[in-house]
């Protein structure tokens, strides 16, 4: 493991440097830049608050915040899963000219994602502290849930990054669970109106217990549940030295594979 870690700081002025290319890169493609990284979540956001704060008249209180915590947090792990699944695959053309280790490109692509999470975060917060939802002491919380989540993202984004190269058609399956997952992942509703008897099978999913901690402290004002996130954390890191493993494993595999 130290091995694998001297390694991977060798490479982190590449990885800082194409983080900020790629933000940069992406802004300038469109006529309106950054803001689509604030325009786009709010019309997904939009949409759901129509659908099922409107129209289905979701009974759960403040559900305008309620759901906006929940779908921020949700993109973070979607957009990194869905983006980094090609990561390796798509890095063709760099890994014929010279050589890198594979394992750079999703830690790229998850890095490139979480700067824009942590904007559409801040905006959050002014949100909730303008609609009666002010920072509590509970905030001491908030490093440790991006700790938690962003290493079960990589955990998932590694594992897809390395098998995708071999499996492209893999993506779209992906796409598909991910919508799956999405619907059972609490982002638009309270685990209370879960039936008692599925109310276990539904704590299974990590975005669950992940989703109701950020609600914890950013609404409620009470701390996470700390054995779930040590349970979601023993997870991740387990899927993170397995997918790291693979990774290494087909290292010198991967341009052929793609050629």
């Amino acid at each position: 493991m130290s091995n694998k870690m001297s390694l991977l700081f060798r490479y982190v002025e590449l990885i800082l440097y194409k983080t900020y290319a790629d933000l940069r890169a992406e802004s300038a493609r469109t006529y309106l830049g950054f803001l689509w990284w604030i325009f786009e979540p709010m019309m997904f956001m939009g949409i759901f608050y129509i659908v099922f704060g409107l129209m289905l008249g979701h009974k759960t209180d403040n559900y305008v915040p309620f759901l906006l915590v929940g779908l921020t947090v949700w993109q973070w792990f979607k957009s990194c899963l869905s983006h980094g699944a090609n990561t390796i695959g798509g890095a063709l053309y760099i890994t014929r000219q010279v050589y890198l280790p594979k394992i750079i490109f999703p830690i790229i692509l998850i890095l490139t994602d979480t700067t824009k999470f942590i904007f559409i975060f801040s905006l959050l917060l002014v949100f909730l502290w303008i609609n009666g939802f002010p920072p509590t002491v509970h905030y001491l919380a908030i490093p440790i849930l991006f700790m938690v989540q962003i290493l079960f993202i990589a955990g998932f984004t590694f594992l897809l990054a390395a098998i995708v190269p071999f499996i492209p058609d893999l993506r779209f399956v992906v796409e598909n669970i991910l919508t799956a997952v999405f619907f059972g992942s609490g982002v638009f509703m309270s685990a209370d109106i879960v039936p008692e008897a599925y109310r276990f099978y539904y704590y299974l999913n990590p975005m669950v217990n992940i989703i109701e901690s950020y609600r914890n402290v950013l609404m409620y004002h009470t701390w996470p549940n700390w054995t779930s996130l040590l349970i979601v954390l023993i997870f991740s890191l387990i899927m993170i030295v397995i997918s790291t493993w693979l990774v290494r494993k087909f290292e010198y595999i991967y341009p052929k594979v793609t050629s």
